[in-house]
């Protein structure tokens, strides 16, 4: 039978994607990821999707926050929280557990739940462990709700320093010297611990860089320039991360650069070099996010150089499983070589963030470098991939 001349249901206007930026979590990079989130907010289409601000407070509340990116900034060498910007300090965000149903719920004691709607990608700008490190990533599998940006297998390498290293070399890229201190072994025999470490500085010298093993943003890290200033150094470490990482200073220039998923596969953007900063011992917390030093983009290297670099960060980016993004942070020697020291899942993602600013110079703004991140997660489902 025709069905030419029966009446037709009008079409129902296609909805748009609808993307949870969700920022703060539990780490000591909490006020980055705030700022970091205001500079996604402002930047998303918002004729191209509906957005959804998720925060997470210091202690884990997921927290339905007020969509206004001027109050996520640095303000008088403070950073924000999402305390400060949730609507509620009891109520609660909670994610989907099955699969089959992406809706959003938030709930207040003593009131009847409120469905906030379906998520189809969520945005996560949390840096560092319990957002970072690939479980806030496995979360989202089980609920398969796709995201951006690594997986869980790359995120958790990413964060952690030692296997990081420990993958980079099993792919022949070469790494700076470095021993760890776990915590059992401080815990169980401080004296050999502290005998591995005097070993390391005998061999490789001094200064050195004392680190949690599972931080960013430069945080807890301390250059040792002599034994005297050692304990402080660890001490500092551990009130971040119980495992820490010792690395020898590596004399040379530090390069960076970035690695965007394309439909085509990952590219790399022009590299940057960061230069010493002149009120910094090293390119610290302070100096990245506080006063806000200046990169040299591009990094003035020869085209031998740009190319090499270009290629390790995208053999970084492959060697480590990524997806999405990636900066590569490499250090060039004295004798022309490049080491490469981490690679970061989530990199700071400000507008003044070497990231943004690598491929601003490549030819991907800042709003167009958002959306390539939103539509390469939905390209891809969650799951074995």
């Amino acid at each position: 039978m025709s069905t030419e001349n029966l009446p037709q249901s009008p079409e129902q206007p296609s909805r748009k994607p609808r993307v949870a930026v969700v920022f703060g979590g539990r780490s000591s990079e909490h006020g980055i990821s705030v700022v970091t989130a205001g500079a996604v907010l402002r930047a998303i289409d918002r004729t191209k999707y509906d957005v959804l601000p998720i925060g997470i407070t210091r202690d884990g509340r997921w927290a339905l926050t007020a969509d206004e990116p001027d109050r996520m900034a640095i303000t008088e060498r403070r950073t924000p929280s999402v305390d400060e910007l949730a609507e509620s300090h009891e109520g609660g965000v909670v994610l989907p557990v099955d699969p089959a149903n992406r809706e959003v719920v938030y709930s207040e004691p003593g009131s009847v739940p409120k469905a906030l709607g379906e998520v189809d990608v969520v945005f996560p700008v949390l840096h560092g462990p319990y957002g970072e490190d690939g479980t806030l990533q496995g979360l989202l599998e089980l609920s398969g709700v796709p995201y951006v940006g690594a997986g869980v297998l790359a995120s958790a390498v990413g964060q952690d320093k030692e296997y990081m290293k420990r993958v980079f070399t099993s792919f022949g890229l070469k790494v700076g010297p470095y021993v760890v201190i776990r915590p059992r072994e401080w815990q169980q025999d401080e004296p050999g611990a502290r005998r591995k470490i005097a070993e390391f500085a005998g061999e490789h010298g001094w200064p050195l860089f004392v680190k949690p093993a599972r931080a960013g943003s430069s945080i807890g890290i301390t250059k040792v320039d002599d034994p005297s200033g050692l304990d402080e150094a660890i001490a500092e470490a551990q009130r971040h991360d119980p495992k820490i990482i010792i690395e020898a200073a590596l004399r040379g220039r530090e390069i960076e650069c970035g690695v965007l998923e394309f439909e085509d596969g990952p590219r790399a953007s022009v590299p940057a070099e960061i230069p010493p900063p002149d009120a910094h011992a090293y390119y610290d917390f302070e100096a990245k996010y506080i006063d806000s030093t200046p990169g040299l983009v591009p990094a003035p290297l020869t085209a031998e150089e740009t190319a090499e670099v270009q290629r390790l960060a995208v053999d970084a980016f492959e060697a480590a499983s990524c997806e999405g993004l990636v900066r590569a942070d490499f250090f060039l020697t004295e004798d022309g070589e490049f080491v490469i020291n981490e690679i970061n899942t989530m990199p700071g993602f400000t507008p003044i963030s070497m990231y943004p600013q690598m491929w601003q110079a490549s030819g991907i703004g800042y709003a167009e470098l958002v959306d390539r991140l939103v539509q390469a997660a939905l390209r891809r489902s969650t799951g074995l991939r």
